[in-house]
């Protein structure tokens, strides 16, 4: 069982408009499926969990009813996060990593601080939520912190590296599952964290990859050989 599991979980829009609906109903359907995934992946015994909601291009680029949906989106599932029992249950402490508190309206900020807050004392297991990120963005603004902390001379080493990225509380990442069918990163998802990872590429979108197709992509996990270079 990978120890850190990261999903880039591509393909709403598209699962979307194969069925003639709005791309905020793909999304819909992508939070739906997210709530099964989590439970499944802690259940199994994922020890920290990390999904990719949105890049920041995503926020910035798409039209204006599209993102507004996705925020609604958001604001309902993470108050389903906050009032449910899952949290306490798994133990499991709640990050949030990117620029979303450049992007988000108070109101569901308001919400984000009371899931960090709620569970700030846990240390069973890791969920994070990726929002308003980028992997690049996130190295070009380590160097830039590294660049203002620490005299020239300095030696960087991966400690230092890692100790200023937005992912610094986070282990390095076992395992990355895209949906979507799109065998691919994009924006340099945790490009730091991932060195090491394995790497599964699915062709259902993200709506359609459920607990069994995560399984199988578990299963798989476990039967490939790490040589890490030897």
């Amino acid at each position: 069982m990978p120890a850190h599991l990261a999903i880039i979980p591509d393909g709403n829009r598209r699962w979307a408009k194969a069925r003639g609906l709005e791309p905020w109903d793909g999304h819909e359907a992508g939070a739906k499926n997210t709530e099964k995934i989590i439970r499944y992946a802690l259940k199994k015994g994922v020890q920290c969990l990390t999904i990719w909601g949105s890049s920041i291009d995503n926020l910035k680029k798409r039209p204006i009813a599209e993102k507004k949906a996705l925020l609604a989106v958001y604001k309902k599932y993470f108050e389903r996060l906050l009032n449910g029992t899952d949290i306490d249950e798994n133990e499991a402490k709640i990050n949030f990593i990117g620029r979303w508190e450049e992007q988000f309206p108070d109101s569901l900020k308001i919400i984000i601080y009371a899931l960090i807050e709620k569970s700030k004392n846990y240390k069973k297991k890791m969920l994070n939520f990726m929002l308003a990120y980028n992997g690049d963005d996130d190295m070009l603004m380590a160097i830039s912190k590294i660049q203002n902390k620490y005299d020239k001379n300095v030696e960087i080493t991966a400690n230092i590296l890692k100790e200023n990225l937005m992912t610094a509380e986070l282990p390095a990442v076992d395992y990355v599952v895209r949906t979507g069918g799109d065998a691919h990163l994009s924006a340099g998802f945790m490009m730091w964290d991932t060195a090491n990872a394995q790497l599964y590429f699915s062709a259902e979108t993200y709506p359609d990859f459920n607990e069994e197709k995560l399984g199988t992509a578990l299963v798989e996990y476990a039967s490939r050989q790490r040589r890490f270079g030897k």
